[in-house]
């Protein structure tokens, strides 16, 4: 049998190799804290270089012009929100159901719902801020009211949900029963034509309703009447509306 031959040290030589090695480590990090702790400290910048600010300053002549107050849509809505409502035409009188002074409250305006409680409780989560509301009688038996309900400054897909919360149940068999049609110079708002309802012994009831929102102001507008109200009735009010925003 042949002799073995001397085992190799692995584990020895790899645990020396290992110790070295941190050693050496230890040693280089100490020197060089050594190196560092005898330098001068450097100082650090200033904090308030003017170099630093983002975005520069445009160059004199090319700031952007101020907007005035008719073009500044928040002085608008930041004001008397009343100011904003489609003003009764002439020859119009005041309903009969009309706010005194132009303002509905939270709870005022979730009484109009079928379900008040549910709708305030809706509405608090949207952030609703206020409602100014006018309404007027023109004709025989004919009536339009119109709201303006405001969310929170800027918040506006609070009123983009509750307008399009609105015109999705529009076409249930309650309702409108179609998908309306789109308001001219909106984003999506629609306007609706109700079939008649007819009671024996009532007269009959017309009914059209309009649904569109211009920044953090969701607008309804609602027209009854015992005749036909046309298209062109409620377009004209939602647009003339419209453009008031």
């Amino acid at each position: 049998m042949e002799p073995q031959g001397p085992r190799r040290r692995t584990g020895r030589t790899l645990g020396l190799i290992a110790v070295a090695a941190v050693l050496g480590v230890v040693g280089g990090t100490a020197v060089g804290y050594g190196v560092q702790a005898e330098r001068e400290p450097t100082p650090l910048p200033a904090l308030n270089q003017p170099a630093l600010a983002y975005p520069g300053p445009l160059p004199k002549g090319q700031e952007p012009v101020a907007l005035t107050a008719a073009e500044d849509r928040k002085v608008k809505t930041d004001g008397d929100l009343r100011k904003l409502l489609l003003p009764k035409p002439a020859g119009a009188k005041k309903a009969e159901f009309a706010d005194a002074d132009g303002w509905m409250s939270p709870a005022v305006y979730a009484s109009r719902f079928n379900r008040p409680g549910r709708a305030l409780r809706y509405q608090l989560g949207l952030r609703l801020r206020r409602v100014a509301t006018t309404s007027w009688e023109t004709g025989e038996h004919r009536t339009t009211e119109i709201r303006l309900v405001q969310y929170r400054s800027g918040d506006q897909l609070s009123a983009q949900d509750h307008s399009e919360s609105q015109m999705d149940y529009m076409p249930e068999e309650d309702f409108a029963r179609d998908e309306g049609d789109p308001i001219e110079g909106s984003t999506n708002g629609r306007y609706y034509l109700f079939p008649v309802e007819r009671t024996s012994g009532y007269l009959d009831h017309y009914e059209a309703r309009a649904y569109f929102h211009r920044g953090e102001i969701a607008v309804e507008i609602f027209i009854h009447d015992t005749k036909k109200i046309s298209a062109k009735d409620i377009a004209s009010v939602a647009e003339r509306q419209l453009g008031r925003l």
